[in-house]
């Protein structure tokens, strides 16, 4: 089992930097992907980003690359998400999650191939 708990998330202005956090805890050997997904009210889960932990390769959603960062500490106990110059439709709550498998049939973008989510941390961004 893994469990992961999201901290961060504030109510920020536009143009702000957030650094979201997610603590790993559990079999963390198990983990091979973890990313980033937010949802806004009324909207489908968003994929953010996502971390090959064992390969290192990473993917951005092309909402925020270039402003955004995954990042993981060397035991994989905790893994960043880095927002930079946040606007308005980066509102929603962010969520952390693992997949657990080494391959899958779709793209890390798909929720469903994650088996392990956090609780989400909220972030709104005022204009």
């Amino acid at each position: 089992q893994v469990q992961l708990v999201e901290t961060g998330g504030a109510s920020v202005q536009a143009g702000d930097s957030l650094r979201l956090s997610c603590k790993v805890t559990g079999r963390v050997d198990d983990i091979w992907y973890i990313g980033w997904f937010r949802q806004a009210p009324g909207q489908e889960r968003e994929g953010v980003a996502c971390l090959a932990v064992k390969s290192g390769t990473i993917w951005y959603a092309d909402s925020v690359n270039g402003r955004s960062t995954i990042s993981r500490d060397a035991a994989m106990r905790t893994v960043y998400l880095q927002m930079l110059s946040l606007k308005p439709d980066d509102s929603a709550t962010y969520y952390c999650a693992a997949i657990d498998q080494a391959s899958f049939e779709g793209t890390w973008r798909e929720a469903r191939f994650y088996r392990y989510w956090g609780q989400g941390t909220q972030v709104t961004v005022s204009s």
